[in-house]
């Protein structure tokens, strides 16, 4: 018998940053390694990486990464923390190409890395415990599921997953793999929640191209589609349909192409060659204006909106829309995206284009639905359920469908990031809060250094601005030497605020009188009691509180 703890260091009651962790007699595997994209708040902030620093503890027990598929928030976060923790990565052919392509981005030297390339037939042995892979039907290529073999059971990681049989044959699931593992004793299935709340709807692959076929044939001029660049099975159908309606095709945006290359490469997007174009700089000669083009706008998170929305203001240098154009909204808003995703589709209608905005009803999430996981359920018959992947309120569903089905509510574990299910001879415990989980926060290319303190001083920039004082002081005479200035950004209006600024100035002289009678001067402590000084004063003027810097410079002269 062993000893088995599941624990999450990103991916519970959260959306995105999935990395889950599973220790068996001491040979941790890790699943995924995903970032999180940041809603509004937090300022200035690019990406949020799982905090796994709990894990540089237990460096020499770690198996390896097992990557089950190519989105961003399941191996976004490789490039960060293989600096600090390189061990071996797991990954289907395609899903390796482009985490090796962002490792390249970030500067790795590939040939110091372990990448080993797996696909549904592999079995990787460690002393008593066996990995295997099944394929799963989702909206990038060569996605997989995860199955660690122990001899208690198996331990399952379905990861994203649907059971649409409309998909590509290249991406359907393997039942039978599914079936032989159901043969044997499965301890616990971790399967996704994101799409616990959706009802199964058999038409709707039909609805959708349905409505971009219309969109398409119906158009007088140029069609421009806005996608995500890692929904390869969508970007495929509205190349297809396109082309039945003979259009050439041009795809835009830096990250797309790169992932569009790498996929036609790989024969994942069929594009003849011939109907494949690239498109010049605008210019006096040239406008890109051909009423046969379709061009395809695909990038992460923000990019496709934000590249519609400079279209739409005659700032891109390859498409302006005008009234003569067809725009096709694909992309529908991720969190964090959707004030922006709603100010593009209000500038959009002001060009006079022909919009069609897809409904995020027909738009499958490419994860699965209530009946999508109850039949998962039912297929490997899981002595214990572990609901990952979602907001709180979805794995409660999976528990509540999990319920439906026959399990007690003990048997389909409720937990949050850090918590631990441990199986000692195969009986499960939770023990909360075992291992520090949290956030780490990525601005440019800086890891580690954004903390709590430094959003909460952008926050304050953010509603009320900066004050500024500088100041010369003879350190010998105990002096302030010529005028005090004041630099404000974001807090007042200089020209209406002369007399608030003046007093300002004022308080600055009298507060460093009092340093300024000693013996030695304290520069420390007369900026720290400046600073004090004026920020009372200027919460009871005005009511508000901006970072208030005093600039003391020592001048001799």
């Amino acid at each position: 018998m062993s000893l088995i703890k599941i624990f999450a260091l990103g991916g519970l009651g959260e959306n995105g940053k999935n990395m889950y962790c599973v220790d068996v007699d001491n040979q941790i595997f890790i699943l995924d390694a995903g970032i999180k994209y940041p809603t509004s708040e937090l300022f200035g902030v690019d990406e949020i990486v799982p905090d796994y620093k709990v894990l540089l503890e237990h460096q020499s027990k770690i198996k390896g990464f097992f990557m089950t598929h190519a989105h961003e928030d399941h191996i976004g976060a490789l490039s960060h923390i293989l600096k600090d923790i390189n061990v071996p990565v797991y990954a289907t052919n395609f899903t390796m190409e482009l985490i090796k392509d962002n490792l390249k981005e970030e500067g790795y030297d590939l040939d110091k890395l372990k990448l080993h390339v797996i696909n549904q037939n592999s079995i990787i042995k460690f002393d008593h415990v066996k990995v295997t892979f099944f394929t799963t039907t989702h909206s990038i290529p060569e996605s997989v599921g995860v199955a660690i073999n122990t001899v208690d059971g198996s331990i399952i990681y379905t990861s994203d997953y649907t059971f649409d049989q409309s998909a590509d044959p290249r991406y359907q699931t393997d039942f039978k793999k599914i079936n032989e593992l159901a043969e044997k004793k499965v301890l616990c299935l971790m399967t996704e929640s994101l799409g616990s709340g959706l009802v199964l709807n058999g038409s709707i692959t039909k609805e959708l191209d349905h409505t971009i076929n219309q969109a398409i044939s119906n158009a007088k001029g140029r069609v421009i589609a806005s996608l995500f660049s890692s929904d390869l099975l969508k970007i495929q159908r509205v190349i297809d349909i396109a082309l039945k309606h003979k259009k050439r095709i041009a795809i835009i945006g830096r990250r797309a192409q790169r992932i569009v290359d790498i996929a036609i490469e790989m024969s994942y997007l069929n594009i003849p060659k011939e109907s494949l174009i690239s498109l010049r700089y605008i210019d006096d000669k040239n406008k890109n204006d051909d009423s046969d083009i379709v061009a395809l706008v695909t990038g992460n998170r923000h990019e496709p909106f934000f590249m519609l929305q400079r279209m739409c203001k005659k700032a891109d240098r390859l498409i302006h829309i005008d009234e003569n154009d067809s725009v096709l909204v694909v992309a529908s808003p991720i969190p964090g995206t959707e004030k922006m995703a709603a100010k593009t589709l209000d500038i959009l209608y002001r060009t006079d284009a022909k919009v069609t905005v897809i409904d995020k009803k027909i738009l499958t999430t490419s994860h699965a639905t209530a009946d999508e996981i109850k039949m998962m359920m039912n297929m490997l018959k899981p002595r214990y359920i572990l609901p990952v992947i979602g907001e709180y309120r979805m794995q409660y569903t999976v528990q509540r469908l999990a319920m439906e089905m026959g399990y007690d509510k003990d048997q389909v574990f409720l937990m949050d990031n850090g918590d631990a299910l441990v199986f000692k001879d195969g009986e499960p415990d939770v023990q909360r809060a075992r291992y520090r989980s949290g956030d780490i926060l990525i601005d440019g290319s800086a890891i580690g250094d954004v903390n709590d303190i430094v959003i909460h001083d952008r926050e304050l920039l953010s509603e009320d601005g900066v004050l500024l004082i500088v100041a010369n002081i003879n350190p010998r005479s105990k002096r302030i030497l010529g005028e005090i200035e004041i630099v404000t950004k974001g807090f007042v209006y200089v020209k209406e605020s002369e007399q608030l600024l003046q007093e300002v100035k004022e308080l600055f002289v009298k507060a460093c009188d009092k340093h300024l009678k000693g013996k030695y001067i304290n520069w420390n402590e007369l900026k720290t009691n400046v600073r004090e000084e004026i920020n009372k004063f200027l919460y009871k003027e005005t009511k508000r509180s901006p970072i208030t810097i005093p600039v003391i410079i020592a001048t001799e002269i």
